[in-house]
């Protein structure tokens, strides 16, 4: 079939091919370190800057949303385990981004099981803000645009997981290697609050959480969340 036929059966059926946003190599947002102060623990405890509970959330207080860093040393599994809202038990640890509040987030998780890898989802709830509204619903995952290599982390070790929203797309590095690129779900676009921090069924000691500076606009207020998404 001549190239002249293809491009005529195109424009026919309406059909296009959009080209994917370049790679990216390098993070291009600034970041500030997150203070004890500024970080609000909404689950589960952080104690001398350790975490040993099987589920822990928080978000920083007075930080964008578009971007976040997490440097943390690895200590083993928690000592009990917690299954999720969906019945999984899962050992992973991430950030949250743009997270206006319990059902409306983004979510980027390494994971160790059932091998390591980048899990990156939307959970997108218009009109719901708490656990008891929501629950496990409104979950949408993003596919990566390639298949990288992700390591698992271990114990003793230390590690850096960082992530960036640019316009539709979301770009995750582990240990300053790319190991995901994938363009988000409209819905996300409507999202709008502070960067944070998930941890599920892991021991470790954070060495920093780091955001870029936030609005004027009021952060979310602080306080205690109950369930397990």
């Amino acid at each position: 079939m001549s190239r002249a036929l293809v491009l005529l059966l195109a424009a026919c059926t309406g059909s296009r091919t959009e080209a994917a946003p370049a790679a990216r190599t390098a993070p291009s947002i600034d970041l500030k370190p997150v203070t004890s102060e500024a970080l609000c623990v909404t689950k589960g405890e952080l104690a001398d800057g350790a975490v040993a509970v099987p589920t822990m959330r928080g978000f920083a207080r007075g930080a964008g949303g578009d971007a976040a860093q997490l440097s943390f040393t690895y200590r083993g599994e928690s000592q009990d385990s917690r299954a999720l809202a969906s019945g999984d038990v899962r050992r992973q640890l991430g950030l949250k981004l743009r997270a206006k509040n319990s059902c409306n987030v983004v979510y980027v998780m390494w994971r160790l099981d059932p091998r390591p890898k980048i899990d990156v989802s939307v959970k997108y709830n218009p009109g719901q803000s708490t656990h008891e509204e929501c629950g496990a619903e409104g979950y949408k995952k993003v596919r990566s645009r390639a298949k990288h290599y992700v390591p698992a982390y271990e114990y003793g070790q230390s590690h850096t997981l960082r992530a960036e929203i640019i316009g539709d797309e979301i770009y995750v590095w582990t240990d300053g290697r790319v190991a995901f690129q994938g363009r988000l779900p409209d819905g996300a676009r409507s999202l709008a609050g502070p960067a944070g921090i998930r941890s599920d069924n892991v021991s470790f000691d954070l060495v920093e959480l780091a955001a870029p500076k936030g609005t004027d606009a009021a952060p979310p207020a602080c306080k205690r969340e109950g369930g397990a998404d």
